[in-house]
């Protein structure tokens, strides 16, 4: 994919530090570091996000675990190919970190092209719900490629676009556990998406 005008990825967080940062990977000499941030939902339950921060960041705002920050950046998605875990890892790139207080905060805008058809379905409580996988390019050529979900009217709606199709989004990047079952095996995991609140 090129790069494009109307590719958007930005998005705010605000939350608790639940971890130190731990070494992460080394890209163009640069070393990264991640941490785990907590983002409570209006409901009560929380979203436990993987954010990534440069060394640079690290130095200036080390997270301190127990603390509240507020992290700007974008949401980044890479194949693992270690066979452990998911294949499609999704993480939040800091471009700033900032220590804060107050509600807790997870937005963020998409702007992209779908990439794969869409799945309409319903849960066992027979709500609608719809999958969509979202190409957003990057400069240099690259893409994330991010899991998004969308739930009743906006599902049906969600439903009728084609692989190719443009779509502009806001939503929040949240955490889900489920089990998996691999032979006689079965581990929890958790699954990271977009859940969609507007789109056009």
């Amino acid at each position: 994919m090129t790069q494009t005008e109307t590719s958007i990825n930005r998005a705010v967080l605000r939350g608790l530090a639940e971890g130190e940062a731990q070494p992460s990977h080394v890209n163009h000499g640069v070393n990264y570091y991640i941490f785990p941030l907590a983002v409570s939902r209006l409901s009560g339950a929380s979203d436990l996000l993987n954010v990534v921060i440069s060394e640079d960041l690290l130095r200036s705002c080390p997270p301190v675990p127990g603390k509240e920050y507020e992290v700007s950046g974008e949401v980044r998605s890479f194949n693992n190919r270690s066979g452990a875990g998911a294949r499609l890892v999704i993480t939040f790139f800091a471009r700033t970190l900032a220590p804060a207080e107050g509600e807790h905060l997870n937005r963020l805008e998409l702007s992209g092209v779908l990439c794969k058809p869409p799945t309409l379905r319903r849960t066992p409580l027979g709500r609608e719900i719809c999958d969509l996988l979202l190409a957003v390019n990057r400069r240099y050529g690259r893409a994330d490629y991010l899991p998004c979900i969308a739930w009743g009217s906006l599902a049906r709606t969600c439903a009728e676009l084609e692989v190719g199709d443009s779509l502009t989004l806001t939503g929040r990047l949240q955490s889900r556990k489920y089990r998996k079952v691999e032979g006689e095996r079965e581990e929890e995991r958790t699954a990271y998406e977009i859940s969609v609140l507007s789109a056009e």
